[in-house]
């Protein structure tokens, strides 16, 4: 027996577990991910309802864990109460153990048949069928692994130090507790864990008693990652529903420790078989946490409501507020998030337009600074914001996603490119003309005064196609690049019959007028690039060039 490469080979068959959970995870999330979250939303009525549609979600996706990331962004935008949302939790730790016990029978015969009938529907054209083969394979490798698994133990289950270690490890349950969740914690996989607790039990390597000890753990530490993702954040109130699981988990461990000698008699009584034997503990200890839990949720949550209340704060406003960085783990939810930021920089770039617009109309030195200053704030949040979209797991991102993404970062670039422009040129305008002590034609002011609120009906409009994707809404947003052209064509007319008449005063506030003309025509190109072409790009109504065909 070569021990080291027997680890070695060990430690390969705990990745391949790993990666075959991943693969079942993100196959699941890319082909039903967002549908499983609107339908998770929408089945929060009540608690037994939330219960049942967190088991459901939670049996589909096989991870608590993106179910928890899920009805916690629904719980930030205020969409679910925290009651049902901890309900939603409860459910999710039954449905999470249910594939563990399918994965209890002796099935590992058809891991084959599984990597083929993956591999087969991956190579398959279609998005949804891509993903879905990804499951399949992801199943296999889990069987393969199991399997693997149990056949590197065999030689080594009857070695006197073997058994001399485990066998002062499962005198220990509070110590078997502890480095369950640490592995668990260190996997971000209970499921994983479980498994190889199940291997461990079916081999007769760890008796039952030291077995149900480290599903315990497991059950443990799986609820530590999201408190512990949280815990940067600046508000304690997004920590209530992390933290509530924890803590009825931490309640539900206690007093199983307490009676797992009896529990183990019953469980052994009930079913003989080792490896089945954990599968039920686990899916019980869930069961029973939630029949006890359940109808105690109200006061729980006043309680957690109480520890943790919401925090008032004047904020930075460069800060992101929706970026939630737990979200990451969930394609759709974390799209939503940075969405709904990139929206923040429309009511940014319209404060600074706005700025200019009050300038131009009753000019104040000290109104062009606060405009100018907040450029900054834009600038930041749009690094926050393509930081956090960089983060994301490309393979966890079906194709819609992947193009959700670029739109997003689209969109946020010309936003700030915008407010560049803004900045630089259309505010330094402002501030030359008033250091200059320059007048303008009322009808000049008139007019750019119209341009301007031009502009800002643009900018509310491009919100509106980002969100939307409305086609009409679009074709309308791009027709307005046609008529900045021909603001800028008259200016340009205007200016060249200023510089024919020969009046030198005249010709530099026209150079000005004109400046600014093709400045503001430059922030509407932006406005129109960032929402409207990538919308009538996707729905094939964009030539790829102006240029007629010769």
């Amino acid at each position: 027996m070569n021990l080291p490469l027997t680890l070695a080979n060990l430690a390969g068959t705990v990745a391949l577990l790993l990666w075959g959970v991943h693969m079942v995870q993100t196959g699941v999330q890319r082909a039903f991910g967002a549908r499983l979250g609107q339908f998770l939303a929408k089945a929060t009525k009540n608690r037994l309802a939330a219960f049942l549609a967190g088991m459901g979600v939670t049996a589909i996706l096989q991870s608590s864990t993106a179910t928890g990331l899920m009805v916690t962004g629904f719980a930030a935008q205020g969409l679910v109460d925290l009651v049902p949302s901890l309900a939603v939790m409860l459910g999710a730790n039954v449905g999470s153990t249910l594939i563990v016990q399918v994965l209890s029978f002796n099935v590992s015969e058809i891991a084959p048949v599984l990597v083929l009938i993956g591999v087969l529907m991956f190579r398959r054209g279609t998005a949804g069928t891509h993903d879905l083969g990804r499951v399949f394979i992801g199943l296999g490798l889990i069987l393969m692994a199991l399997g693997q698994f149990l056949q590197l133990i065999e030689p080594y289950e009857d070695l006197p130090s073997l058994r001399m270690l485990l066998g002062a490890v499962a005198s220990q349950p509070l110590l078997d507790v502890v480095l369950a969740a640490g592995l668990t914690w260190a996997a971000h996989s209970s499921v994983a864990v479980v498994i190889l607790v199940m291997s461990f039990a079916a081999k007769g390597v760890v008796p039952p008693e030291a077995a149900f000890a480290l599903v315990l753990g497991a059950n443990l530490g799986t609820a530590i990652n999201p408190v512990l993702e949280g815990a940067a954040g600046n508000d304690p109130a997004a920590r209530r529903l992390p933290l509530g699981n924890l803590l009825n988990r931490c309640v539900g461990v206690a007093l199983a420790l307490l009676l797992l000698p009896t529990i183990s008699r019953w469980m052994v009584r009930i079913e003989p078989d080792d490896a089945r034997s954990v599968a039920d503990f686990h899916t019980a200890f869930n069961v029973v946490l939630a029949v006890v839990f359940l109808p105690m949720l109200r006061p729980y949550a006043r309680i957690l409501r109480r520890w943790l209340p919401s925090r008032v704060d004047a904020a930075d406003p460069a800060k992101p507020i929706y970026l939630d960085a737990s979200a990451r783990d969930v394609p759709f939810l974390a799209l939503g998030a940075a969405a709904r930021e990139a929206l923040r920089l429309v009511d940014i770039l319209e404060t600074m337009l706005q700025g200019f617009r009050d300038a131009i109309d009753k000019p104040d030195r000290r109104q062009i600074t606060e405009a100018k200053q907040v450029d900054d704030i834009l600038d930041r949040l749009n690094s926050a914001i393509k930081r956090y979209l960089v983060s994301l797991d490309v393979e966890a991102l079906g194709e819609e996603d992947l193009a959700r993404l670029n739109q997003i970062l689209v969109f946020s670039t010309n936003m700030e490119q915008a407010g560049d422009i803004v900045d630089r040129h259309l505010l330094g305008f402002a501030s030359r003309k008033l250091e200059r002590g320059l007048s303008s034609s009322r009808e000049s002011r008139e007019e750019l005064l119209a341009i301007v609120d031009r502009l800002l009906s643009n900018l509310r409009a491009a919100a509106t196609v980002f969100m939307t994707d409305d086609t009409r809404a679009a074709r309308l947003l791009a027709d307005e690049k046609r008529a900045f052209r021909q603001i800028e064509a008259r200016a340009t007319k205007a200016h060249f019959d200023q510089l024919k008449s020969g009046n030198d005063g005249n010709v530099e506030a026209s150079t000005l007028h004109l400046d600014l003309m093709r400045d503001l025509k430059q922030v509407n190109a932006h406005l129109v690039a960032s929402a409207a072409y990538p919308v009538l790009e996707r729905h094939g109504d964009l030539l790829p060039s102006r240029l007629k065909k010769t």
